[in-house]
């Protein structure tokens, strides 16, 4: 019987060790149903400032407006790809949300999450409020839903065409 060398057994044991700690970088983007993701093809700052415009443009109030990149810098001193939370809704629907469910009130403001690409461009996520409302199964959430897809998607498309 032949014993392996020291040092291969400490070469196979350092391999071994290499492969279990490197780390894994596996995500799934969109791990809720009704993702949309969509890439503007417009430069990043250009385009939140144009997203901004674009949700009171059509009839809504920005709540928030969250920059992970801003407190980033401010707080460590480091720079990291451009990022916005979008927070913002309208007192109608809010209305409309109490009315047929209390507990889906959790569900305003709709968020839209823009973030900078690497070639400097703006990428928009979102979940549709169809599937943000239609998981209560409750029939007047469900149609606000959809008429909620409508207005982000054209606060979406406002943006991109707007300067």
């Amino acid at each position: 019987m032949r014993i392996p060398a020291t040092g291969s057994i400490a070469a196979l044991l350092v391999a071994v060790l290499l492969a279990i700690a490197a780390p894994v970088r596996a995500e799934n983007p969109a791990p809720y149903p009704d993702t949309v993701m969509v890439e503007t093809g417009k430069p990043f700052e250009p385009f939140v400032e144009a997203f901004a415009k674009a949700i009171t443009a059509n009839g809504f109030n920005v709540v928030g407006i969250a920059c992970a990149n801003c407190a980033i810098k401010g707080v460590f001193g480091e720079t990291v790809p451009g990022n916005r939370v979008f927070l913002f809704f309208k007192p109608a629907y809010a209305r409309r949300i109490i009315a047929a469910s209390v507990a889906a009130g959790i569900e305003a403001p709709i968020r839209v999450y823009a973030t900078e690409a690497a070639d400097g461009t703006a990428h928009v996520t979102y979940r549709k409020p169809s599937g943000v409302f239609g998981a209560y199964e409750v029939p007047d959430l469900t149609a606000m839903g959809r008429e909620l897809d409508d207005h982000v998607a054209r606060m979406v498309a406002d943006a991109r065409a707007g300067s």
